[in-house]
């Protein structure tokens, strides 16, 4: 194989299907090494017969050494040309297709200014014509190649964020709306979430109304369905963005899904019209409302959270979970049971295949002279499209269903289903339709694995092939069932293995947590949702037509049951699963390490050893921030050591401390402690011994980090005046508020800051002479299209909140009369 080219399949330039090129190479073992003779000592004598001058002996050691050197890096060289040529003439260069094609997105999505589209369609056109015209030379041809494909991953990414021009909120508002309902799901804390194509508004008309918006509401009317349309008065908010700098944006999420506005419902919103909705939107309205009746059925039909989380594996409706549940499966690991994936697209196609086989079994007349095999692959194809329109159209469900959807049209080509070639369709389909997914976590995490496990797999067949096995002995059916078992149970853990360590760097990098005991929990869970879960989910799906999806949902909620009671169980036992913040250079280093390790065929894949290594070194180079403040001003948390966070509210924001918390690594919160004015002395606060929480009085709070900096919250320009004399950091929630302090050394953040950048890091340096603090931004200016919103906003404008004019009762002046 490694001596076979583009000549060998031509028939030309090869001699028994071997390269001319290696006929032609002496190999290493025949090429000649000269080795010098030493002469006497008396052809080396100097003149004056010295022979204290005589060079030493080490210089023909010395000499022979770099020979050897000199064979050694060309027999290398050689070495690394043929492994080379191998991965080539293997296709390699299609699986770095997708490589590249990422390689262009991720710089576009990076950038601090958007690009225009001129000068990137350019660049693809000049690699495309220099890829052209350089076929001749193939090692340029295919540097040209790599970069024309890098050139289009960053057009398609510009393409993609050009489409969407998603519209979206500047500044909280209040109005009365009227809209027609996509889709409404109901939540586990009671209350409705409903997805709304705004019609109006009114009391105040918008005139920059977002498309779509995402409301709550305490419930709505029992003839509402999606299509209808409804009305109410709500309160509209803007996207919000990163809770942290570096972390998840919302905003971003926002624009690509299409989501001007989030908020709620002031009260309970009505129906105005049950009419069909216009033909656009008929069909999205039918699929919509199957699915929340589907819903509802499997809710009614097993009940309790079991019924919450079976609707969300049939439908995808899984805003019900309670969210005790969702904690301890994210906890576990098995939290990806429930986001409809490739794992259950799997599951489905493969129960429908195993059934069709099964019963075309039955008539084996039919199944000797049919391909039975492809007619199975065929309706599992069918079955899993189904599935994925049920399901809501979910990215994730997409990217699932391309993968198994290559797979299946694999089979039905007489091709293999499951390799690296498929899985590179996949990518490449993924990216050019949804570029944005790639900077996401389900993108990464779950390509990830898949190619993991494929390679794997792959390296697995290569060498049981090369290996002679024995043939089988008998054995009893006692031992044949064990064995069968034990293969079963070690495939699992090594499946579960393979996929957590290629998935655990990205996990960390985006959501700061990994699971201890996730091995335990998917062997546990795993057998449960392959053999039970699933497979009956199936057939209640076939069944729920006809009425007899009962039995068939019983069972499947008592594997639902068993599943939650184990992830409790391990749950409940699991360490804290906090790991903080780990360096970016990390990701990408491992990343390097995961495409070579699961691409290569040679021995090149040695090369992924010292990429793993310098992420794995590069994953504590990373500065932990030492205050975190929240994008509205009304949050600031500080860790006080021993894996405390302090917080300046009692009463905050669940989801970004619990982010915050993860990021620190602070296993509990500290609330303040308030204060009368008259009991709280901040006259000297510097005798706060370092570590302090915050202690608030009046309209001021001060706190110490463990280096011994302070910290001030105000809620105006005036209560932060006195904090001036002592504070390194002054954060005042007033977006009318400007710098009170006259010392350059202390850094204070505004309300109207805060608007304009998102949230802030501070990095506290008290040896520095110019600054004792430093900050860090979560949005860069210029805005990116997904930011373009927040200079709108009333805060980021340096406004005071809106507040409408009070109504009096007083009469109105009457005209002067100076007559009698």
């Amino acid at each position: 194989m490694a001596g076979r080219g583009r000549g060998a399949e031509e028939g030309e330039g090869t001699t028994a299907g071997v390269s001319e090129r290696l006929l032609f190479a002496a190999p290493f073992e025949a090429t000649p090494v000269s080795v010098p003779v030493p002469r006497p000592a008396t052809e080396i004598l100097p003149p004056d017969g010295d022979a204290s001058l005589q060079p030493p002996q080490s210089a023909t050691i010395d000499r022979i050494r770099r020979q050897f050197r000199r064979a050694s890096f060309s027999a290398f060289r050689l070495s690394v040309s043929e492994a080379a040529a191998t991965e080539l003439d293997r296709g390699i260069g299609f699986l770095l297709v997708p490589v590249f094609l990422a390689a262009g997105v991720i710089p576009y999505f990076s950038l601090n200014a958007e690009p225009d589209l001129y000068r990137p369609l350019a660049t693809l056109v000049l690699m495309a014509v220099c890829a052209a015209v350089s076929r001749s030379w193939p090692k340029t041809h295919l540097a040209f190649m790599a970069a024309l494909f890098c050139a289009l991953g960053f057009v398609a990414a510009k393409v993609e964020t050009w489409r969407a021009a998603t519209p979206m909120l500047g500044s909280e508002i209040q109005t009365r709306l009227t809209g027609r309902l996509v889709a409404a799901e109901e939540m586990a804390n009671g209350r409705v979430r409903l997805t709304i194509d705004l019609v109006s508004t009114a009391y105040p008309k918008l005139r920059y109304a977002p498309d779509r918006i995402r409301l709550s509401a305490r419930r709505i009317p029992s003839e509402m369905k999606a299509g209808s349309l409804v009305t109410g008065y709500a309160r509209l908010l803007p996207p919000t963005g990163p809770v942290r700098p570096e972390s998840y944006d919302f905003s971003f999420d926002s624009y690509f899904s299409g989501i001007g506005a989030s908020g709620f419902f002031l009260g309970d919103p009505k129906v105005v019209s049950v009419t069909d909705p216009p033909a656009g939107t008929s069909i999205n309205s039918a699929i919509e409302n199957a699915r929340e009746n589907i819903a509802d059925h499997i809710r009614s039909t097993v009940g309790g959270p079991e019924g919450e989380i079976a609707a969300a594996l049939i439908v995808g409706v899984r805003a019900g979970i309670p969210e005790d549940i969702n904690e301890s499966m994210r906890r576990t690991g098995i939290y990806h049971i429930i986001s409809i994936s490739g794992l259950h697209m799997a599951l489905v196609a493969g129960t429908i295949m195993l059934l069709l086989r099964g019963a075309f079994a039955l008539f084996p007349d039919f199944s000797s002279r049919r391909p039975v095999k492809k007619y199975a692959a065929a309706i599992a194809l069918l079955s899993i499209a189904a599935y994925l329109v049920i399901s809501g159209i979910v990215v994730a469900a997409e990217r699932s269903f391309i993968m198994l959807a290559v797979m299946l049209i694999a089979v039905l080509f007489d091709r293999a289903a499951l390799t690296m070639r498929n899985l590179a369709i996949s990518a490449i389909a993924v990216i050019l339709v949804s570029p944005h997914e790639v900077v996401g976590p389900s993108f990464q995490m779950s390509f990830a694995a898949t190619a993991a496990l494929v390679g794997a797999y792959a390296g697995w067949a290569d060498y049981r092939a090369d290996k002679v096995r024995a043939p089988p002995a008998k054995r009893s059916f006692l031992r044949f069932m064990s064995h069968k078992l034990a293969v079963g149970a070690g495939g699992a853990a090594l499946t579960s293995l393979i996929a957590g360590s290629a998935t655990i760097l990205f996990a960390v990098w985006h959501f700061q947590r990994v699971s201890p005991l996730s091995l335990l929990a998917n062997l546990a869970v795993m057998p449960i949702v392959s053999l039970v879960v699933m497979p009956f989910a199936v057939l209640s799906a076939l069944t729920m037509p006809f009425g007899l999806d009962g039995p068939f949902l019983y069972v499947m909620g008592k594997g639902l049951t068993a599943m939650i009671a184990i992830s409790a169980w391990i749950s409940e036992r699991s360490p804290v699963d906090a790991v903080g913040l780990i360096s970016i250079q990390s990701v990408l280093l491992v990343t390097v390490a995961l495409v070579i390790a699961t691409m290569a065929t040679t021995w090149l894949r040695l090369a992924a050893v010292p990429f793993a290594l310098a992420g794995v070194l590069a994953i504590p180079h990373v500065r932990t921030p030492d205050v975190l403040i929240s994008e509205d001003a009304h949050l600031v948390a500080m860790p006080i050591g021993g894996g405390e966070l302090a917080v300046n509210r009692a009463r905050s924001n669940e989801f970004t401390t619990d982010n915050w918390k993860r990021a620190l690594r602070a296993e509990a919160i500290v609330p303040p402690e308030t204060f009368a004015k008259e009991a709280l002395d901040i006259a000297d606060p510097v005798d706060l011994p370092p570590g302090s929480p915050f202690y608030c009085t009046g309209n001021l709070c001060i706190g110490r980090h463990p280096s011994g900096a302070i910290v001030a919250l105000a809620e105006n320009r005036n209560s932060a005046r006195p904090a001036c004399g002592f504070a390194d950091l002054i954060v005042i929630d007033d977006a009318t508020a400007y710098n009170p302090c006259r010392d350059p050394r202390i850094l204070v953040v505004t309300k109207h800051q805060l608007a304009r950048d998102g949230s802030a890091a501070v990095f506290f340096d008290p040896q520095s002479a110019t600054a004792r603090a430093a900050i860090q931004y979560a949005v860069e200016k210029p805005y990116r299209p997904w930011h373009e919103q927040r200079r709108y906003s009333r805060e980021a404008r340096g406004l005071a909140p809106y507040q409408r004019p009070e109504k009096t009762d007083a009469k109105p002046l009457q005209p002067f009369n100076s007559g009698g």
